[in-house]
């Protein structure tokens, strides 16, 4: 049985960074979520608006659909599943997904966010996405790493605890 994950969390957090290594080191194919946006969620965010449920419905629709591809072979996959209602989504399209919550202080991601060249999101958001996020309860069985780490250890960290709750 193949790995179904998504590595979640605000923008800036390290999702692909960390996604990538985890992908790699597991054989998979890795996905960025920004890939899955309509080409208004991106204009719109470019805008410093953040995006609304309404928004996020059809991207995260397509990432469930990209999920329920790969439910066979395994993939990776970044998305800030911000809400509970959001991996919940997800969960109904892949059932055996398993989630890998990269967790921050403000500041730390603030940070990270500022010195990103080149990408649509802006540091101003970055208020935003904590106001939306939904802290991952000991229910939904995630695992969740300080993004303190290297991107290396964190995941290596997701590796062993996704062999572990296999």
């Amino acid at each position: 049985m193949s790995h179904l994950v998504v590595v979640m969390g605000v923008s800036g957090a390290g999702k692909s960074t960390v996604g990538a290594l985890i992908a790699e080191r597991l054989h998979l194919p890795f996905r960025d979520a920004d890939a899955f946006h309509p080409p208004a969620n991106v204009a719109k965010m470019s805008a410093g608006q953040p995006l609304t449920d309404d928004d996020r419905r059809p991207w995260l629709d397509a990432i469930g659909a990209h999920l329920a591809e790969h439910r066979a072979r395994g993939c990776v996959v970044t998305c800030s599943a911000l809400k509970r209602a959001y991996r919940d989504r997800l969960r109904g399209a892949a059932p055996a997904l398993r989630f890998v919550f990269l967790h921050g202080d403000v500041q730390t991601v603030a940070a990270r966010q500022a010195a990103r060249e080149g990408h649509f999101m802006p540091p101003s958001l970055v208020a935003s996405q904590y106001a939306t996020l939904e802290i991952p309860e000991a229910a939904e069985d995630v695992i969740a790493l300080d993004v303190r780490a290297a991107p290396g250890t964190l995941a290596e960290a997701a590796i062993a605890a996704l062999e572990e709750r296999r």
